[in-house]
């Protein structure tokens, strides 16, 4: 799984969290002015109505950048930032409307924007719970109805003179619009505490805020309903501060989850579990002692009996709650929540049985390179990385399709009613979302996934068959890096031949069936051979000699890469051994991936297996790719700076290749850079290729740096980048990569024949 090799989208992203500041910060001092105003000033006077304005409108314009900024699909983000606006503008034609102590009819306008915030909250909150409660275990959903009964049983008592007023002209639309307000509350506060319930101990800073907000929001209604019912309420008291305050709360709360995006919430405080059920079972049982003393509201008497009834069920039906717990923990995925493989084959063979006819179709979708974050950035890393690619993909299902985590990086979705079609415009839609980075740790890792596609009953009739042809799909996919792939009849083949060089390549680990290719490099300076690049190949016994496309793909996936390691190193510096004994000093460059740099002993191993055959650790160069040091900075920086410390040379491989900040230059232990040979090649016809590389040269010259030139294929390039003061130069002009032998064949005919040069191998 390449790291995004992009530090300035890392940047970028802690400048969107600076420019995220100000709008916040700007809200506050509003608010805060215009309670300082609404205290200390006069009631009514253009200052005040000013900010006033200020302090109903920021907060909707805090969200509204909060979500554009992000570009945030969550829904409840949205909903509440409309509830926030048409509140705001509610408030606002009030404010404007009452100005000079006039008084507005019932219903009016006002109300409009007042009673539009209630269901847009509501709205946001039940899609909310449904983020928050699906998949949680049922004695926390029970948890969640009690403290929502319980609280409103308790509203409702607090709110009986309120709602007794409210119906005192029954039957009129202003009766109906006045008894809205209480209602609203009463369900507002059921709503935000059932949540609360539901979140036991992980409390976020986002659901924190907009808790707060509701609550400021709640009390500021019930104590202006309440002023009003005895003509005390005044325009421009305090009170009217709460109305404010509350919207600004939710604003940032908005704004905090907004750009949290799909990554999970941080716990900030905790509530134990029971406390909130508790104190609603307590509150209900007080409202029925109330009631057989005081005449209170029905509403709350009925309230109040469905938060204890509600609250023995536990009691009542523990057994069965806790089968129904087992049967749904064995069926979840620990780690996502999601559908585990158990679930998936109790579910699909019964979906299949019910609609035999229908076509439908499976989707194995395995994350690419998944053990290379695992290995650098730790399995907690790699564990929060499926968390948020879960989260993502499941953003992206219709209600209605099955997704389950089969098992490691490995997911499944079953697309009911859909052909290959539609499958195939899932798999770009996943492609295109895994696209986008994942913060990991403070890291920006660029995620990507091979996705095998099969049809039901096409390619199968029944689960088992599914998930086969899928899977030889998916490693098609992966083979051709196409991203997915719909199965066809020729991929069986592909899949049984994979699995036998796999067993071929463990063989040939053990046998001595890997062999070093030797390219040599010249010094430009002096024309000498100053060294050779030691290049892995497989001497296939029946397949003959294979490149390194055809199968280091495979020994990555497979884990085979540090044993492989090892037996590169291992001959490599034998060959420098036998080249040293005979007088011939050459550096030995050899290639390293990702996953080999991050075995914490690599510098011991290397110093002691250069000690043993008397080398100077001066003759190894390392060659690295981007990828790592952008992966984890700290991580390649303490390796290569002991790397470097016993005297190893350290190379950029495939320099320029990669969309990456060359900030790495300056702040790692580096030797050299290796300029990719897609620039050299057309420095021949293209003034701007040959521009880049000049430059390239004079920035490795101006940090110390040395630079090396690969896939030097011709006299003119060779010539050129002599007098553009390049260091060294390799390529196909002066050889192509030999065996050891023939390379002194090579060294032999260049000494007879004198030229810079030599000939043209291979």
């Amino acid at each position: 799984m390449p790291a995004d090799t992009s530090t300035e989208r890392v940047s970028a992203s802690r400048g969107t969290s600076r420019f995220g500041r100000w709008p916040n910060w700007t809200l506050g001092l509003i608010v805060a002015a215009f309670a300082v105003a609404t205290i200390f000033g006069t009631a009514g006077d253009v200052s005040s109505l000013v900010l006033g304005f200020f302090a109903l409108w920021i907060p909707v314009v805090v969200c509204w950048i909060a979500i554009g900024r992000t570009r945030s699909r969550r829904r409840d983000l949205h909903l509440m930032t409309a509830a926030v606006t048409v509140l705001a503008a509610g408030d606002t034609f009030f404010a404007l409307a009452t100005t000079g102590g006039e008084s507005l009819p019932r219903p009016s306008w006002a109300d409009v924007g007042f009673l539009g915030f209630y269901p847009l909250m509501f709205a946001a909150l039940i899609v909310l719970a449904r983020r928050t409660i699906r998949g949680l275990a049922s004695p926390i959903v029970l948890d969640s109805a009690v403290g929502s009964l319980g609280a409103a049983a308790l509203l409702a008592v607090l709110l009986d003179p309120i709602l007794k007023a409210a119906l005192a002209t029954p039957g009129s639309f202003a009766t109906t619009v006045a008894f809205a307000y209480p209602l609203g509350d009463v369900l507002l506060v059921a709503f935000f505490v059932g949540i609360a319930a539901s979140h036991g101990t992980s409390i976020g800073p986002g659901w924190t805020l907009l808790v707060l907000g509701l609550a400021v929001f709640t009390a500021a209604d019930i104590i202006s309903v309440s002023l009003h019912l005895n003509g005390l309420y005044v325009i421009g008291s305090p009170l009217d501060i709460g109305w404010p305050l509350s919207l600004a709360l939710i604003a940032s709360s908005v704004d905090r989850e907004a750009r949290l995006g799909s990554h999970p919430r941080q716990s900030t405080w905790a509530i134990p579990e029971q406390t909130v059920p508790a104190i609603a079972t307590a509150a209900g049982l007080l409202v029925l002692i109330l009631g057989t003393q005081l005449k209170i509201s029905p509403l709350a008497v009925v309230l109040a009996a469905l938060t204890l009834t509600v609250a023995a069920l536990p009691l009542i039906f523990r057994q069965r709650i806790r089968i129904a717990d087992a049967h749904r923990q064995a069926r979840t995925d620990e780690l996502t929540g999601l559908p585990n493989r158990r679930a998936l084959y109790a579910d699909v063979p019964a979906r299949l049985a019910a609609n035999p006819h229908r076509t439908s179709a499976l989707l194995l979708l395995d994350l690419d390179k998944f053990k290379e974050v695992n290995d650098s950035l730790g399995h907690d890393v790699g564990d929060l990385l499926l968390f948020q690619v879960a989260g993502r993909i499941s953003g992206q299902l219709r209600t209605e399709d099955l997704f389950a985590r089969v098992g490691g990086d490995e997911f499944v979705i079953f697309l009911d009613g859909s052909d290959s079609v539609r499958a195939e415009a899932v798999a770009w839609k996943l492609r295109a979302t895994l696209a986008q980075p994942f913060i990991l740790a403070g890291i920006s890792v660029q995620a990507s996934a091979s996705i095998g596609i099969a049809g039901y009953p096409d390619q199968g009739e029944d689960l088992t068959m599914l998930l086969r042809k899928a899977d030889m799909a998916m490693y098609t996919a992966k083979a051709t890096h196409s991203g997915h792939h719909v199965y066809r009849g020729t991929d069986d083949n592909h899949g049984e031949d994979r699995l036998h060089l796999l067993e071929e390549l463990r063989f040939a680990l053990v046998d001595d069936q890997l062999v070093l290719h030797y390219q040599p490099k010249i010094d430009l300076k002096t024309g000498d051979v100053c060294g050779v690049e030691a290049l892995v190949r497989w001497n296939h016994p029946t397949r003959g000699l294979l490149q390194p496309d055809d199968f280091l793909d495979l020994v990555e996936e497979s884990g085979l890469m540090h044993a492989m390691t090892e037996i590169v190193l291992r001959e490599a510096l034998d060959q420098a051994a036998t080249w040293s004994g005979q007088g011939r000093t050459l550096t030995m460059a050899v290639n390293m991936s990702p996953s080999s740099l991050i075995d914490t002993v690599l510098p011991e191993r290397i110093s002691a297996m250069l000690s043993s055959r008397g080398l100077s650790p001066t003759v190894l160069v390392l060659e690295i790719t981007e990828d790592f040091l952008l992966s984890d900075r700290e991580r390649a920086r303490s390796i290569l700076t002991r790397l470097q410390a016993t005297g190893i040379r350290i190379s950029i491989d495939d320099f320029g290749t990669g969309y990456s900040s060359l900030a790495y230059l300056r702040d790692l232990p580096i030797d050299e850079l290796k300029l990719d040979k897609s620039f050299i090649i057309p420095m021949k016809d293209d003034p701007r290729a040959t521009a880049l590389v000049v430059s390239t040269i004079d920035m490795a010259h101006s940090l110390g740096l040395r630079m090396v030139a690969e896939g030097v294929e011709d006299a003119t390039a060779y010539s050129e980048l002599i007098g553009y003061g390049c260091d060294v130069a390799q390529g196909f002009l002066m050889s192509h990569p030999v065996p050891a032998a023939e390379l002194e064949d090579w060294f032999a005919a260049r000494a007879l024949d004198g030229s810079a040069l030599g000939h043209i191998s291979g």
